[in-house]
C-alpha cells in the first residue's frame, strides 16, 4: 500500500500544542507552526483502525496491558535494531520526559551531579534542576554543523564525580545518530567511572540516508546493567497525544527502583488507547516506517537545496536521524532575540529558538520538517521574501 504524506490535514481548532497555543507563545495565531516535534501526517490506517475497534467495545474501565504489549514492543526493537529485548524487562511511562523525570527521582538524590551534552533536547535541564540535582554540561563540539562528543572533557566530567548522563541517541536538535565507535567510547568510560546512563531514544526509529541506530544497552552486558532506555512510538508514528512510552531495563535492582517511584506516585496506569495504538503500530508499521523515512529524508534535501540555492551562508545541519532540521543563521549578524523576532514578524514562522537547547544554540533554530512538502516549500519561502526584503542585495 501507497501512503500519502502530501495530503495536508487542517489541525487549528483541535486543541493542538502544534497550532492552537501559538498567540500565547509566539505572540500571534497567524503563524505556520513548525516548532513542536509532532508530524502533521495522520496516522497509519491500521493504527487508526486498532483505535476503531476498540472504542466501539464502548467500556473503557481500569485496563491492564498484556503480554502481548512488551512482546510487541520486544519484536519491534528487535526486527528494527537487531536488540533482542526479555520482555519482563519493559517497564511503563506516560511520556519520555515523564521517565527522565521518575529515573531523576528513583536512581539520584539532592545534590547529585547529573550530566548532558548541550545543545539539547531542553527538558532536560528543567529535569535535573527543578528537583535539586546539579546540572553539568558537555558540551558537543561543532565543526560547521557537524557534531561530536568531546570525549576528553566528558572523561574528566566523570572523573570529577557523575551521578547520571542523561543522553539524547539519537541526538535532538543536532540530527547525529551516534556511531558504533563513538557509543562503545562512551559505554568505557561510563563503566569506568560508574556512571548510570538515561538513554533517550526516541528517535531510534527515524533513522535517515542508510544510518542505523544502536541502542547503546545493546552493546553488551555491562553497559546493559547501568543503562535506562526510554523509547516510543510517539515521534515515529504520531502518537504523542496517547502518552504511551516503554522504559527498558536490564538490571533487577534499578528495575525494583523504577518500578518502585512509578507506583508511589500512581501514574502506571496508562492509557486504553495508547495500549492499543502501540501494539498495532509496533506489530504492523514496518512498511509504513519505510514510507515515512523516504518522505523525510526528500523534505530534509529540499530544505537544504532551497538554503543553498536561495539563502546561500545559511547552513542547515547533515540530518542522519529525526525530523528536526538545525540552522544556522550566523551569517545575517543578528542578535539570537532579533533573529526570532525575524522569523516570527517578517516571515511568519513559528520555530524552535536555538539558546533553548542551552550552551551552543546560539545564532541557530531548530524547525520541524515532518510536514507535507508543500507546506515546507511555503515555510521556505516566507524566509526568503523576508529575508530579502531585511538584507536587500544579500539574498
Amino acid at each position: 500500500m501507497k501512503y500519502d504524506f502530501d495530503r495536508v490535514i487542517e489541525r487549528r481548532g483541535t486543541d493542538s500544542v502544534k497550532y492552537d497555543i501559538l498567540q500565547p507563545l509566539f505572540g500571534r495565531e497567524d503563524l505556520l507552526p513548525m516548532w513542536v516535534a509532532d508530524m502533521d501526517f495522520a496516522v497509519p490506517d491500521f493504527v487508526q483502525d486498532a483505535i476503531i475497534r476498540r472504542a466501539e467495545h464502548g467500556v473503557y474501565g481500569y485496563t491492564v496491558r498484556p503480554g502481548r504489549y512488551n512482546e510487541s514492543i520486544a519484536g519491534w526493537i528487535s526486527r528494527r535494531h537487531g536488540w533482542n529485548v526479555d520482555p519482563g524487562n519493559i517497564d511503563f511511562s506516560p511520556g519520555v520526559v515523564p521517565a527522565l523525570v521518575l529515573s531523576v527521582l528513583g536512581y539520584t538524590e539532592p545534590g547529585d551531579r547529573i550530566l548532558v551534552q548541550s545543545p539539547v533536547y531542553f527538558p532536560f535541564f528543567s529535569s535535573i534542576e527543578n528537583h535539586g540535582r546539579e546540572l553539568v554540561n558537555n558540551q558537543l563540539v561543532d565543526n560547521e554543523g557537524v557534531y561530536s562528543m568531546d570525549f576528553d572533557d566528558l572523561e574528566e566530567k566523570f572523573r570529577s564525580g557523575i551521578r547520571m548522563m542523561m543522553f539524547c541517541h539519537p541526538h535532538n536538535p543536532v540530527g547525529r545518530a551516534w556511531s558504533m565507535e563513538e557509543l562503545q567510547r562512551l559505554a568505557e568510560l561510563a563503566i569506568q567511572y560508574d556512571v548510570l546512563i538515561l538513554s533517550d531514544e526516541i528517535h531510534s526509529d527515524l533513522l535517515l540516508f542508510g544510518h542505523r541506530h544502536i541502542p547503546l544497552a545493546s552493546l553488551g552486558k555491562e553497559i546493559a546493567a547501568q543503562t535506562i532506555t526510554c523509547i516510543a512510538p510517539s515521534k515515529t508514528f504520531n502518537l504523542a497525544g496517547l502518552h504511551t512510552s516503554a522504559v527498558i531495563i536490564e538490571d533487577p535492582v534499578l528495575k525494583k527502583k523504577y518500578e518502585k517511584i512509578l507506583d508511589d506516585i500512581h501514574i502506571g496506569g496508562g492509557n486504553i488507547f495508547g495500549f492499543v495504538a502501540l501494539e498495532a503500530a509496533y506489530n504492523n508499521g514496518d512498511a509504513w516506517l519505510e514510507q515515512l523515512l523516504k518522505y523525510l529524508e526528500g523534505n530534509y534535501k529540499f530544505t537544504r537545496d532551497f538554503l543553498d540555492t536561495h539563502l546561500k551562508g545559511i547552513r542547515v545541519s547533515p540530518l542522519e536521524a529525526t525530523y528536526l532540521a538545525w540552522i544556522n543563521f550566523e551569517m545575517l549578524g543578528l542578535e539570537d532575540k532579533a533573529l526570532m523576532e525575524l522569523v516570527v514578524k517578517d516571515a511568519g514562522l513559528a520555530l524552535v529558538d536555538g539558546p533553548r537547547f542551552g550552551a551552543g544554540g546560539a545564532q541557530y533554530l531548530r524547525m520541524n520538517i515532518a510536514a507535507p512538502r508543500s507546506v515546507i516549500e511555503t515555510a521556505l519561502d516566507q524566509m526568503l521574501q523576508a529575508f530579502q526584503k531585511k538584507f536587500p542585495g544579500m539574498f
